[in-house]
């Protein structure tokens, strides 16, 4: 799991340990697995999902208690914004300006579209999964099934599982392809289920939202997300800017959402030197 995705997770922790008890729930809270199962498929019925999506993607399904073994081994994040800009940032610049040039026709028209600039979308994209290169390799549904089984946080995750199989049952992905973190995030810049079926847009046009492998798809989206939480086009993302609360939409983290700032800041300027010359 990436520190980007590690900082998301660990906030929620962190509001878990001010209510009581919450943190140390380590048992299930509803029986045993099978018959909680049942509920869930009963549930994606009543919901419309089909027959057909919901013994594909839960039939056999089981638990997996290293994804809670991880869960509950987060820790408190201690890293400053220097420090975790310092390690982040540096090591992606580079090709974050490869990614720029490399899909400057595509992200002009992405910006044109939703108003979001090019390096902002870069940025976020290099610090999620270093471009695609580390999107994550859990079953999503057997991660968000164990999720919630749990305790901790049985009612998010059980929405998110729902969530998930209706990207399977409107025909994006099936459920061997939904691969991602083990808390459940999807894709490229790391979707939960519920944010892919809100945003998620197909802009390679081929009919499906697939953000795990279509790069158009991926830049769109994101940019989707940030515009559906009210980015103001034309205008700075800096600390202390409406399209700065608007980032940490996406990562309530202050010290991960100044990075995406600074790196996008590092990326734009690039953009309008070159432009200059």
């Amino acid at each position: 799991m990436s520190l980007s995705r590690r900082l998301r997770w660990l906030l929620i922790g962190l509001a878990l340990t001010a209510i009581p008890g919450a943190a140390m729930a380590a048992a299930p809270c509803d029986g045993d697995f099978d018959s909680w199962l049942a509920g869930v498929k009963q549930e994606a019925a009543g919901q419309g999902i089909s027959a057909g999506t919901v013994q594909s993607a839960l039939g056999g399904i089981a638990y997996d208690r290293s994804i809670i073994a991880r869960d509950h081994a987060q820790g408190v994040f201690h890293q400053s914004f220097e420090q975790f800009s310092g390690r982040m940032v540096p090591p992606r610049l580079g090709r974050g300006r490869r990614m720029m040039q490399q899909h400057g026709a595509l992200l002009s028209r992405i910006e044109r579209q939703f108003g979001v600039p090019s390096a902002v979308i870069v940025a976020i994209w290099g610090l999620e999964t270093d471009f695609g290169a580390d999107n994550g390799k859990y079953p999503t549904i057997r991660a968000l099934a164990t999720l919630a089984y749990d305790c901790r946080r049985a009612e998010k995750f059980r929405g998110e599982l729902l969530a998930a199989l209706r990207i399977i049952d409107r025909g994006d992905m099936n459920a061997a392809q939904m691969h991602g973190a083990w808390a459940g995030e999807i894709g490229q810049t790391q979707f939960l289920p519920s944010s892919y079926l809100k945003f998620a847009v197909d802009y390679d046009g081929n009919g499906r939202r697939d953000l795990i492998h279509s790069v158009p798809d991926v830049l769109a989206s994101t940019a989707n997300y940030l515009k559906g939480y009210g980015w103001h086009r034309g205008e700075p993302w800096g600390e202390g800017t409406p399209n700065f609360d608007v980032l940490l939409q996406w990562n309530a983290s202050q010290v991960y959402t100044k990075t995406v700032a600074y790196f996008a800041q590092q990326l734009a300027g690039d953009t309008a030197r070159d432009s200059e010359r």
